[in-house]
């Protein structure tokens, strides 16, 4: 088992503790809270959301956005399940990582990038307590104690500005409020897995309050090695992980008010479990008689990723009256060792190595990463007008500063595990921006949003081979890119009746250009990629209906992304490289609804397509390793062998994504038993630039279900519950590895759990 800091339990035991001795005084506003929860509502919640930086009911935002309430989000996790539990839980998004639980890959519209490297970049944004995080491996952080997720799709070019192509994710942790609450909630599960969370908040003094939020996951490894002379149970598939947040509101007046975020993770856990040629050639079948808990690996004994994350911000707001002033400076450091067996078997059929059960393995590859130095600062300054009459405007300035260095690893499996390659790379990026925003009312009934943003990046790499596991002479190398791009969007919103809204937007995004030096190893060939920007146009409506019984909002779009940003992942001795498409195009169309059926039984549902095409007919990467001969390549070579990308869809860019929950409640005695089942679906996918029979993942249903008992004691609110999750044990391909053999990795296998929890007010 990967076991975890025993403090975090003392810690989460002495607030517990506090938070008893704070409740003795909060018993009025506890009756009032109990009193309201008791009523059946008399309609959907108003969903308020923040994707244009003020507080607006989603459905008067002129955006595609969903949101995901803590409610929702706590289901998804229930199971220890990372932030890849969102994938397909709302129309057009998809998450996946080929590096476990530390690395999520993000995708909006089909828009997203399959590079594993710790320099890749992302078309969409991370926004994290109003803190933007862009390195791929800060995108991780647990989802904890959070009032909201909204997924806002298509570019958004002129509040947030740099790589947000696609779209950006937002992520809103609960705020300290002056009002006491805390909660306390327990899990066990398949696996031995345990899953440990505690808040806590309230005012300390008549102008500060703070609230404290802990979690503490555990899982013990449940993957046996039957790889012969490497035989062990339970060696794989375990993890550790802890994170704490702690927030400070000072509010010593009503003009000002300031807001203080310290966060931080610490992860051990196995690295991502690849599994040699568990595809069957010319399909993309399953091998017969797959086991998810058997893997045959010579290196498993290594395969290890450990996370270390630390953060800090200071939001701060200042109300001049007809405007206020705000700045956010923010803080972010990452460190990570990760190793794995990237073969995912064992011996060496090029070496006159037996191989085994699991296939033909030609060379082992056992290569790890390490970020040992990382920093990011950010600084925001904007100021936006308050009352919504006539106009209303914001501006600002925000400024980009990360400095990292990326240790690329291999090692001598053959003999013993031994480092035999190290290189180095150091990048510095800079980025600044200013933008504006103006809000027009022209009637009663439209609203005129336009915005600009200029964005101006530049970058400097240098790269250094300082062991060579081929034995070649080291060297070094340097790189830099710098581009200066306008984005910005104009929307109109059009109150067609008191209930539904129609609205069109028209928006530019700007992605800054790259640097990929994965293959030092290798050679010194380090590669770029010029900047990305995409051009959107959609049009949609937002209605409430049924007196506030339903929702339904939908929305059409097209878009064209100018020479498009794409990794070359895999062929030939596994490297992987940047260039630059002509272009792509998608369009689709999204559906995002929810009904209140009867005062016991609320449903929501979403559907999305989204057709990608690339369109560049002297594009070409190379296929699949050993010359071709691993996989079945279905699209056309040229005179060099290479494989002709032109007209294929973006990797993992499924055309269809659905999804559906229901939840239903029955008052017994004094609390009520209820149902929830949720469903997720994406259709097939490609893996890879090119097409292949073997590397397209098939379509991937999944389901969950959560059942138990609320009730009220008190001044505290108590759940006890059993859920599920992939509750059908769905078993399917999500991601592979090309270079050596027919090598993939496979979703979640099912969990069963039960839960605790209490609230307390």
């Amino acid at each position: 088992m990967k076991t975890f800091k025993k403090a975090s339990i003392a810690c989460c035991v002495n607030l517990a503790i506090l938070a008893g001795g704070i409740s003795v005084a909060t018993t009025a506003n506890a009756e009032e809270t109990k009193a309201q929860k008791q009523k059946k509502p008399a309609g959907l919640e108003i969903i308020q959301v923040t994707a244009r930086k003020r507080t607006e009911n989603v459905q008067d935002v002129p955006i595609s956005v969903s949101a995901l309430t803590s409610e929702s989000l706590d289901v998804l996790g229930s199971s220890g399940m990372d932030v890849r539990s969102l994938s397909a839980r709302v129309p057009s998004l998809l998450i996946e990582s080929s590096f476990g639980r530390t690395f999520p890959r993000f995708y909006i519209r089909g828009l997203g990038n399959t590079d594993f490297d710790l320099l890749a970049s992302q078309p969409v944004s991370l926004v994290y307590d109003d803190v933007v995080l862009e390195n791929a491996l800060t995108k991780g952080m647990p989802m904890f104690d959070i009032e909201r997720i909204e997924v806002l799709r298509g570019p958004q070019g002129t509040l947030f500005g740099r790589n947000t192509t696609a779209g950006i994710i937002k992520v809103q942790s609960k705020k300290p409020t002056e009002d006491f609450d805390a909660s306390i909630s327990g899990s066990y599960g398949s696996f031995n897995s345990t899953d440990l969370r505690l808040a806590v908040g309230g005012g300390l003094t008549d102008t500060l309050s703070a609230r404290v939020a802990l979690l503490q996951q555990n899982r013990d490894d449940w993957i046996d090695n039957k790889a012969p002379g490497f035989e062990q149970k339970d060696q794989l598939g375990g993890y550790g992980e802890s994170a704490g947040r702690i927030q400070l509101l000072w509010e010593p007046n009503d003009k000002f008010d300031a807001l203080f975020n310290y966060h931080y993770r610490n992860a051990d856990a196995d690295a991502r479990v690849f599994r040699a040629n568990i595809i069957k050639k010319g399909s993309n079948d399953l091998i017969d008689n797959f086991d998810r808990s058997v893997v045959y690996q010579d290196a498993a004994v290594r395969n290890k990723q450990t996370v270390d994350m630390k953060g800090a911000s200071l939001k701060m707001n200042y109300d001049f009256g007809d405007y206020t002033l705000t700045s956010v400076s923010g803080y972010e450091s990452a460190n990570i060792f990760s190793v794995g067996d990237i073969d995912g078997g064992y011996g060496c059929g090029f070496c006159g190595i037996a191989n085994g059960p699991n296939g033909f393995v030609p060379f082992p590859s056992e290569t790890g990463a390490a970020m040992p130095d990382h920093r990011q600062l950010t600084q925001e300054l904007r100021i936006a007008s308050n009352d919504l009459g006539v106009v209303d405007y914001q501006f600002g300035l925000f400024y980009f500063d990360e400095d990292l260095t990326i240790n690329n690893l291999s090692f001598d499996t053959l003999g013993g595990g031994n480092q035999n390659g190290l290189a180095v790379q150091n990048m510095r990026t800079k980025a600044w921006a200013v933008f504006g925003s103006v809000d027009y009312e022209m009637s009663n009934k439209v609203n005129v949003t336009g915005g600009l943003r200029y964005s101006n990046d530049k970058r400097d790499w240098d790269g250094t081979l300082v062991l060579s596991p081929f034995g070649a002479p080291g060297f070094s190398e340097t790189k830099k890119v710098s581009d200066g791009q306008v984005s910005g969007d104009l929307s109109v919103n059009y109150k067609w009746t008191g209930n539904t809204n129609l609205y069109g937007r028209l928006a530019r995004g700007y992605r800054a250009p790259s640097i990929q030096g994965r293959s030092l190893l290798f050679s010194a060939n380090a590669t770029t990629a010029d900047s990305e920007t995409v051009t959107s146009i959609e049009s949609g409506f937002k209605a409430v209906l049924l007196d506030n019984m339903a929702r339904l909002n939908a929305d059409v779009f097209y878009y064209q992304v100018n020479n498009q940003q794409l990794t070359a992942v895999g062929g030939s001795g596994n490297v992987s490289s940047l260039l630059n498409a002509d272009k792509a195009v998608g369009y689709g169309f999204e559906i995002d609804g929810e009904a209140l059926l009867t005062e016991d039984l609320l449903v929501t549902a979403g559907l999305s397509y989204n057709n990608t095409e690339l369109q560049d007919n002297t594009i070409s990467v190379d296929g699949c390793g050993l010359g071709g001969s691993v996989c079945t390549i279905t699209n056309p070579l040229n005179a060099e062998g290479k494989v002709m990308i032109d007209g294929n869809p973006l990797p993992q860019a499924p055309k269809w994504i659905a999804n559906f929950t229901a939840r239903w409640s029955h008052e017994v005695g004094d609390g009520e038993i209820f149902v929830y089942t949720d469903w997720a679906y994406r259709s097939e996918v490609n893996f890879f630039l090119y097409e292949s029979k073997e590397f397209t993942g098939k379509p991937l249903l999944e389901g969950g279900i959560r059942a138990g008992y609320t009730w009220d004691a008190d001044d505290a609110e108590y759940e006890v519950a059993v859920y599920g999750r992939n509750i059908t044990n769905e078993e399917q391909l999500t991601g592979a590895i090309d270079f050596n053999n027919l090598t993939g990795y496979v979703n979640e296998p099912r969990f069963w759990g039960v839960e605790f929890k209490a609230n307390f007010f």
